[in-house]
Protein backbone atom coordinates (compact mmCIF):
# COMPACT_ATOMS: atom_id res chain seq x y z
CA UNK A 1 0.00 0.00 0.00
CA UNK A 2 1.27 3.46 -0.86
CA UNK A 3 2.08 5.62 2.16
CA UNK A 4 0.68 9.12 1.83
CA UNK A 5 0.49 12.42 3.66
CA UNK A 6 -2.18 15.11 3.87
CA UNK A 7 -1.78 18.88 4.30
CA UNK A 8 -1.90 20.09 7.89
CA UNK A 9 -4.44 22.76 6.96
CA UNK A 10 -6.64 23.85 4.08
CA UNK A 11 -8.07 27.36 4.35
CA UNK A 12 -10.38 28.76 1.66
CA UNK A 13 -11.87 32.07 2.71
CA UNK A 14 -12.09 35.78 2.00
CA UNK A 15 -9.23 37.81 3.40
CA UNK A 16 -7.13 34.76 4.27
CA UNK A 17 -3.93 36.58 3.31
CA UNK A 18 -4.79 39.35 5.78
CA UNK A 19 -4.57 36.91 8.68
CA UNK A 20 -1.92 34.63 7.25
CA UNK A 21 0.17 34.81 10.41
CA UNK A 22 -2.67 33.37 12.47
CA UNK A 23 -3.36 30.64 9.91
CA UNK A 24 0.29 29.63 9.59
CA UNK A 25 0.72 29.60 13.37
CA UNK A 26 -2.13 27.08 13.60
CA UNK A 27 -0.67 25.01 10.77
CA UNK A 28 2.95 25.04 11.98
CA UNK A 29 3.28 25.94 15.68
CA UNK A 30 6.13 28.33 16.38
CA UNK A 31 6.46 29.36 12.74
CA UNK A 32 6.99 33.01 13.72
CA UNK A 33 10.31 31.98 15.27
CA UNK A 34 11.46 29.95 12.30
CA UNK A 35 13.59 31.18 9.43
CA UNK A 36 11.37 31.37 6.37
CA UNK A 37 11.72 32.21 2.70
CA UNK A 38 8.74 33.68 0.82
CA UNK A 39 8.93 32.77 -2.88
CA UNK A 40 7.15 34.76 -5.57
CA UNK A 41 7.88 36.50 -8.87
CA UNK A 42 8.49 40.16 -9.63
CA UNK A 43 5.38 40.55 -11.79
CA UNK A 44 3.22 39.87 -8.71
CA UNK A 45 4.80 42.50 -6.47
CA UNK A 46 2.52 45.25 -7.75
CA UNK A 47 -0.54 43.03 -7.19
CA UNK A 48 0.13 41.35 -3.85
CA UNK A 49 2.96 43.51 -2.50
CA UNK A 50 0.90 44.62 0.50
CA UNK A 51 0.20 41.03 1.48
CA UNK A 52 3.86 40.13 1.15
CA UNK A 53 4.93 43.08 3.30
CA UNK A 54 2.48 42.02 6.00
CA UNK A 55 3.67 38.44 5.77
CA UNK A 56 7.26 39.53 6.27
CA UNK A 57 6.25 41.55 9.33
CA UNK A 58 4.47 38.53 10.79
CA UNK A 59 7.45 36.31 10.01
CA UNK A 60 10.33 38.47 11.28
CA UNK A 61 12.96 35.92 10.24
CA UNK A 62 11.69 35.69 6.67
CA UNK A 63 13.26 36.79 3.41
CA UNK A 64 11.72 37.42 -0.02
CA UNK A 65 13.03 35.31 -2.90
CA UNK A 66 12.06 36.14 -6.50
CA UNK A 67 12.10 33.54 -9.27
CA UNK A 68 12.19 34.17 -13.00
CA UNK A 69 11.04 30.89 -14.53
CA UNK A 70 9.81 27.45 -13.53
CA UNK A 71 12.94 25.54 -14.43
CA UNK A 72 14.70 22.68 -12.71
CA UNK A 73 17.78 24.88 -12.44
CA UNK A 74 15.78 27.62 -10.71
CA UNK A 75 14.34 25.11 -8.23
CA UNK A 76 17.79 23.71 -7.46
CA UNK A 77 19.21 27.21 -6.96
CA UNK A 78 16.43 27.85 -4.45
CA UNK A 79 17.06 24.49 -2.77
CA UNK A 80 20.74 25.42 -2.43
CA UNK A 81 19.75 28.77 -0.92
CA UNK A 82 17.52 26.94 1.58
CA UNK A 83 20.35 24.66 2.65
CA UNK A 84 23.02 27.34 2.80
CA UNK A 85 20.83 29.79 4.73
CA UNK A 86 19.38 27.16 7.11
CA UNK A 87 15.84 28.04 6.03
CA UNK A 88 13.17 26.12 7.98
CA UNK A 89 9.94 27.01 6.13
CA UNK A 90 9.20 27.84 2.51
CA UNK A 91 6.06 29.76 1.47
CA UNK A 92 5.13 29.88 -2.21
CA UNK A 93 2.91 32.81 -3.21
CA UNK A 94 1.84 32.96 -6.85
CA UNK A 95 0.67 30.91 -9.81
CA UNK A 96 1.74 27.48 -11.01
CA UNK A 97 5.24 28.61 -11.95
CA UNK A 98 6.04 29.88 -8.48
CA UNK A 99 4.31 27.04 -6.67
CA UNK A 100 6.07 24.25 -8.58
CA UNK A 101 9.51 25.78 -8.02
CA UNK A 102 8.84 26.38 -4.32
CA UNK A 103 7.30 22.93 -3.86
CA UNK A 104 10.22 21.09 -5.41
CA UNK A 105 12.85 23.22 -3.67
CA UNK A 106 11.16 22.56 -0.32
CA UNK A 107 11.13 18.83 -1.10
CA UNK A 108 14.85 18.80 -1.95
CA UNK A 109 15.65 20.94 1.10
CA UNK A 110 13.48 18.69 3.31
CA UNK A 111 11.50 21.56 4.85
CA UNK A 112 7.72 22.21 5.12
CA UNK A 113 6.17 24.00 2.17
CA UNK A 114 3.14 26.30 2.46
CA UNK A 115 1.13 26.93 -0.71
CA UNK A 116 -0.58 30.33 -1.18
CA UNK A 117 -1.95 30.38 -4.76
CA UNK A 118 -2.95 33.59 -6.50
CA UNK A 119 -4.61 31.70 -9.37
CA UNK A 120 -6.44 28.37 -9.78
CA UNK A 121 -5.22 27.21 -13.17
CA UNK A 122 -4.44 23.54 -12.36
CA UNK A 123 -4.35 20.94 -9.59
CA UNK A 124 -0.64 21.36 -8.88
CA UNK A 125 -1.40 23.37 -5.72
CA UNK A 126 -1.91 20.12 -3.76
CA UNK A 127 -0.33 17.50 -6.00
CA UNK A 128 2.78 15.43 -5.15
CA UNK A 129 4.49 16.46 -8.39
CA UNK A 130 6.17 19.54 -9.84
CA UNK A 131 6.37 20.30 -13.56
CA UNK A 132 9.66 22.04 -14.29
CA UNK A 133 11.46 23.11 -17.42
CA UNK A 134 14.62 21.23 -18.35
CA UNK A 135 16.69 21.77 -21.49
CA UNK A 136 15.27 24.05 -24.15
CA UNK A 137 11.48 24.01 -24.06
CA UNK A 138 11.20 20.51 -22.59
CA UNK A 139 9.45 19.99 -19.27
CA UNK A 140 9.59 17.13 -16.82
CA UNK A 141 7.14 15.99 -14.15
CA UNK A 142 9.04 15.30 -10.93
CA UNK A 143 7.77 13.60 -7.81
CA UNK A 144 7.91 15.60 -4.59
CA UNK A 145 5.93 16.17 -1.39
CA UNK A 146 2.50 17.76 -1.10
CA UNK A 147 2.21 21.05 0.84
CA UNK A 148 2.16 21.14 4.61
CA UNK A 149 -0.61 23.71 4.28
CA UNK A 150 -2.75 25.37 1.60
CA UNK A 151 -4.16 28.88 2.02
CA UNK A 152 -6.50 30.28 -0.63
CA UNK A 153 -7.66 33.88 -0.35
CA UNK A 154 -10.89 34.10 -2.36
CA UNK A 155 -10.47 37.86 -2.83
CA UNK A 156 -7.01 37.40 -4.36
CA UNK A 157 -8.01 34.56 -6.68
CA UNK A 158 -11.12 36.41 -7.90
CA UNK A 159 -8.84 39.13 -9.28
CA UNK A 160 -6.93 36.64 -11.45
CA UNK A 161 -7.55 36.71 -15.22
CA UNK A 162 -10.63 34.77 -16.30
CA UNK A 163 -8.67 32.35 -18.49
CA UNK A 164 -6.76 31.12 -15.43
CA UNK A 165 -10.00 29.96 -13.85
CA UNK A 166 -11.11 28.38 -17.13
CA UNK A 167 -7.81 26.53 -17.23
CA UNK A 168 -8.53 25.18 -13.76
CA UNK A 169 -11.90 23.95 -15.00
CA UNK A 170 -10.19 22.22 -17.91
CA UNK A 171 -7.74 20.42 -15.64
CA UNK A 172 -10.64 19.27 -13.48
CA UNK A 173 -12.94 17.91 -16.18
CA UNK A 174 -10.04 16.00 -17.76
CA UNK A 175 -10.48 13.52 -14.91
CA UNK A 176 -13.52 12.21 -16.79
CA UNK A 177 -11.32 10.57 -19.41
CA UNK A 178 -8.28 10.08 -17.16
CA UNK A 179 -10.22 7.82 -14.77
CA UNK A 180 -11.47 5.73 -17.70
CA UNK A 181 -7.91 5.36 -19.02
CA UNK A 182 -6.72 4.39 -15.53
CA UNK A 183 -9.14 1.47 -15.55
CA UNK A 184 -7.90 0.45 -19.00
CA UNK A 185 -4.34 0.52 -17.74
CA UNK A 186 -5.21 -1.52 -14.64
CA UNK A 187 -6.97 -4.16 -16.74
CA UNK A 188 -4.04 -4.28 -19.15
CA UNK A 189 -1.60 -4.89 -16.28
CA UNK A 190 -3.88 -7.22 -14.37
CA UNK A 191 -4.00 -4.81 -11.43
CA UNK A 192 -6.66 -2.88 -9.53
CA UNK A 193 -7.11 0.85 -9.33
CA UNK A 194 -6.93 2.35 -5.86
CA UNK A 195 -10.61 2.59 -4.97
CA UNK A 196 -10.24 5.44 -2.50
CA UNK A 197 -8.07 7.51 -4.84
CA UNK A 198 -10.51 6.85 -7.70
CA UNK A 199 -13.42 7.99 -5.52
CA UNK A 200 -11.70 11.24 -4.53
CA UNK A 201 -10.83 12.11 -8.12
CA UNK A 202 -14.39 11.34 -9.21
CA UNK A 203 -15.67 13.58 -6.40
CA UNK A 204 -13.43 16.40 -7.67
CA UNK A 205 -14.96 15.99 -11.12
CA UNK A 206 -18.57 15.72 -9.95
CA UNK A 207 -18.45 18.63 -7.52
CA UNK A 208 -17.50 20.95 -10.38
CA UNK A 209 -19.60 19.48 -13.17
CA UNK A 210 -22.85 19.22 -11.24
CA UNK A 211 -22.81 22.42 -9.20
CA UNK A 212 -25.38 25.16 -9.78
CA UNK A 213 -23.00 28.14 -9.77
CA UNK A 214 -21.90 29.12 -13.28
CA UNK A 215 -20.40 32.56 -12.60
CA UNK A 216 -16.63 32.22 -12.60
CA UNK A 217 -16.22 35.37 -10.54
CA UNK A 218 -18.53 34.33 -7.72
CA UNK A 219 -17.18 33.45 -4.28
CA UNK A 220 -19.08 30.17 -4.24
CA UNK A 221 -17.54 29.09 -7.54
CA UNK A 222 -14.02 29.91 -6.30
CA UNK A 223 -14.61 27.64 -3.32
CA UNK A 224 -15.92 24.83 -5.51
CA UNK A 225 -13.05 25.06 -7.98
CA UNK A 226 -10.46 25.18 -5.18
CA UNK A 227 -11.94 22.12 -3.51
CA UNK A 228 -12.00 20.23 -6.82
CA UNK A 229 -8.36 21.04 -7.60
CA UNK A 230 -7.23 20.14 -4.08
CA UNK A 231 -9.10 16.83 -4.21
CA UNK A 232 -7.40 16.03 -7.51
CA UNK A 233 -3.98 16.60 -5.98
CA UNK A 234 -4.84 14.45 -2.95
CA UNK A 235 -6.07 11.64 -5.23
CA UNK A 236 -2.63 11.57 -6.85
CA UNK A 237 -0.91 11.57 -3.45
CA UNK A 238 -2.99 8.60 -2.27
CA UNK A 239 -2.51 6.66 -5.51
CA UNK A 240 1.22 7.35 -5.54
CA UNK A 241 1.07 8.48 -9.17
CA UNK A 242 -0.83 10.88 -11.44
CA UNK A 243 -3.15 8.29 -13.02
CA UNK A 244 -6.31 9.53 -11.21
CA UNK A 245 -5.93 12.84 -13.02
CA UNK A 246 -3.90 12.18 -16.14
CA UNK A 247 -4.72 10.01 -19.14
CA UNK A 248 -4.70 10.22 -22.92
CA UNK A 249 -5.96 13.80 -22.82
CA UNK A 250 -2.77 14.80 -20.98
CA UNK A 251 -0.65 12.89 -23.50
CA UNK A 252 -2.18 15.06 -26.22
CA UNK A 253 -1.21 18.15 -24.22
CA UNK A 254 2.35 16.85 -23.76
CA UNK A 255 2.56 16.11 -27.49
CA UNK A 256 1.58 19.67 -28.32
CA UNK A 257 4.17 21.02 -25.88
CA UNK A 258 6.95 18.80 -27.20
CA UNK A 259 6.23 18.75 -30.93
CA UNK A 260 4.38 21.99 -31.65
CA UNK A 261 5.94 24.62 -29.44
CA UNK A 262 4.44 27.39 -31.56
CA UNK A 263 0.98 26.65 -30.15
CA UNK A 264 0.14 28.97 -27.26
CA UNK A 265 -2.57 27.27 -25.22
CA UNK A 266 -2.73 26.81 -21.46
CA UNK A 267 -2.35 23.37 -19.91
CA UNK A 268 -5.94 23.33 -18.69
CA UNK A 269 -7.44 24.35 -22.03
CA UNK A 270 -5.28 21.78 -23.87
CA UNK A 271 -6.36 18.89 -21.64
CA UNK A 272 -10.00 20.01 -21.86
CA UNK A 273 -9.73 19.87 -25.65
CA UNK A 274 -7.97 16.53 -25.28
CA UNK A 275 -10.80 15.17 -23.15
CA UNK A 276 -13.35 15.95 -25.84
CA UNK A 277 -11.32 13.81 -28.21
CA UNK A 278 -10.42 11.04 -25.74
CA UNK A 279 -14.07 10.71 -24.77
CA UNK A 280 -14.98 10.01 -28.39
CA UNK A 281 -12.11 7.53 -28.76
CA UNK A 282 -13.32 5.79 -25.61
CA UNK A 283 -16.74 5.39 -27.24
CA UNK A 284 -18.53 7.41 -24.56
CA UNK A 285 -21.13 10.16 -24.59
CA UNK A 286 -19.38 13.51 -24.82
CA UNK A 287 -22.52 15.51 -23.99
CA UNK A 288 -21.73 16.16 -20.33
CA UNK A 289 -18.27 17.53 -21.09
CA UNK A 290 -19.58 19.76 -23.86
CA UNK A 291 -22.32 21.13 -21.59
CA UNK A 292 -19.86 22.03 -18.82
CA UNK A 293 -17.40 23.68 -21.21
CA UNK A 294 -20.16 25.74 -22.83
CA UNK A 295 -21.56 26.75 -19.44
CA UNK A 296 -18.22 28.33 -18.58
CA UNK A 297 -17.74 29.85 -22.06
CA UNK A 298 -14.61 27.85 -22.87
CA UNK A 299 -13.53 28.01 -26.50
CA UNK A 300 -12.95 24.46 -27.76
CA UNK A 301 -12.50 25.33 -31.44
CA UNK A 302 -8.93 24.12 -32.06
CA UNK A 303 -8.45 26.57 -34.92
CA UNK A 304 -8.99 29.50 -32.55
CA UNK A 305 -5.88 28.29 -30.68
CA UNK A 306 -3.87 28.02 -33.87
CA UNK A 307 -4.22 24.23 -33.96
CA UNK A 308 -4.75 23.31 -37.61
CA UNK A 309 -6.07 19.93 -38.67
CA UNK A 310 -2.51 18.88 -39.55
CA UNK A 311 -1.13 19.88 -36.14
CA UNK A 312 -4.10 18.31 -34.37
CA UNK A 313 -3.69 15.02 -36.21
CA UNK A 314 0.07 14.91 -35.77
CA UNK A 315 -0.18 15.68 -32.04
CA UNK A 316 -2.59 12.80 -31.49
CA UNK A 317 -0.61 10.34 -33.62
CA UNK A 318 2.49 11.11 -31.51
CA UNK A 319 0.74 11.44 -28.15
CA UNK A 320 1.28 7.88 -26.91
CA UNK A 321 5.04 8.26 -27.41
CA UNK A 322 5.22 11.03 -24.78
CA UNK A 323 4.62 8.47 -21.99
CA UNK A 324 5.32 4.99 -23.34
CA UNK A 325 4.83 3.50 -19.87
CA UNK A 326 1.16 4.53 -19.89
CA UNK A 327 -1.58 2.35 -21.33
CA UNK A 328 -4.56 4.42 -22.45
CA UNK A 329 -7.28 4.30 -25.05
CA UNK A 330 -4.59 5.35 -27.54
CA UNK A 331 -3.17 1.82 -27.25
CA UNK A 332 -6.55 0.25 -27.96
CA UNK A 333 -7.86 2.17 -30.97
CA UNK A 334 -6.43 2.41 -34.45
CA UNK A 335 -5.74 6.09 -34.96
CA UNK A 336 -5.76 7.39 -38.50
CA UNK A 337 -5.71 10.74 -40.23
CA UNK A 338 -9.26 10.11 -41.42
CA UNK A 339 -10.58 9.35 -37.92
CA UNK A 340 -8.81 12.29 -36.30
CA UNK A 341 -9.73 14.62 -39.15
CA UNK A 342 -13.39 13.75 -38.66
CA UNK A 343 -13.18 14.49 -34.92
CA UNK A 344 -11.43 17.78 -35.69
CA UNK A 345 -14.33 18.84 -37.90
CA UNK A 346 -16.81 17.86 -35.18
CA UNK A 347 -14.97 20.09 -32.70
CA UNK A 348 -15.04 22.99 -35.12
CA UNK A 349 -18.73 22.51 -35.86
CA UNK A 350 -19.55 22.33 -32.15
CA UNK A 351 -18.39 25.89 -31.58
Amino acid sequence: MNRFHLPGCLIIEEGACERLNEILADCIPGIEEKKAVIVTEESLLSIIGAYLDEMKRDLPKSELYLIEKNSFEQAMELAKYICMKDVEIIVGVGGGKVLDVAKYAGFVGKIPYICVPTTLSNDSLSSPVAVLGTEGDARKTLKCAIPAGIVVDINVVMNAPLFHLQSGIGDTISKYTALYDWKLDAAHRGERVDDFSYLISDMALSSLCYNEEKSLKSKEFIKILTQSLVLGGLAMEIAGNSRPCSGSEHLFCHSLEENHKEIQISHGMAVALGSLVSCRLQGRDVGMLEAVLKAYHMDMDPMNWGITKEIFTDAWLRAADTRKDRHTVLNEVELSEALLGGIYEQLRAGN
